[in-house]
């Protein structure tokens, strides 16, 4: 029988890497981090989109939802952030893993940040329909749809839809936004994003600020 996906970490060596970065040029606490799998990874243009506020990007490889947690303890609660956005579950549905299994490990992360982070925001970026994944874009919906649900339960937590992004009009899927894959973005997706996703960051960045000086 085959080992259970969510017994298998990897991406040992990426952290060790964060580390020694840390080690070398300490981040500063109480930024925004950027948590997650490849499609926040590739994002190259990260700090000059998100300026003026500090982000700090720390996604991982081909990262899973189990990773994420695995790993927190070295690359989320030690930087302390004030916001956190976070993609991944992409690759969960990819290996077959079950909708409500990725829905109960971001669960799972925000119990955790919030027992040692009760302030933090978390935003959590749907995961993308991508052309390569056209046949588990059911096992998509049903994530995102149970994670807005979850995240409109709780003040702290907050969703973005990303796939407004990536259809047009008439609900066809924007291609020329993936590169030749059909799962990982050109540039203009990431410009795109970037129009959604920064107001709601600065409306989180604000609010937080708000609540420490309370």
């Amino acid at each position: 029988m085959a080992v259970p996906p969510e017994q298998q970490i990897y991406y040992q060596k990426e952290i060790e890497a964060f580390e020694a970065q840390d080690a070398a040029r300490p981040p500063r606490n109480g930024a925004v981090l950027f948590i997650g799998s490849s499609i926040l990874r590739f994002w190259s243009t990260l700090e000059q989109d998100m300026q003026p506020l500090p982000v700090l990007n720390r996604a991982f490889g081909g990262a899973r939802t189990w990773e994420v947690l695995h790993y927190m303890d070295r690359i989320v609660l030690p930087y302390r952030p004030r916001v956190i956005v976070y993609y991944c579950g992409s690759n969960d549905v990819q290996c077959g893993s079950p909708p409500r299994d990725i829905v109960n490990r971001f669960i799972a992360f925000t119990l955790k940040v919030h027992a040692a982070l009760p302030a933090t925001r978390i935003i959590f970026l749907s995961v993308i329909k991508a052309p390569q994944k056209r046949e588990r874009w059911d096992s998509i919906d049903i994530v995102n749809a149970l994670i807005k649900q979850y995240c409109k339960q709780i003040p702290e937590l907050l969703f973005i839809d990303l796939n407004t992004v990536f259809f047009d009009k008439t609900n066809r899927v924007r291609a020329e936004l993936f590169v030749s894959d059909g799962v990982h973005l050109q540039p203009a997706a990431y410009r795109e994003m970037t129009r959604i996703i920064k107001p709601v960051l600065e409306n989180a960045w604000q609010d937080n600020g708000a609540a420490h000086a309370r």
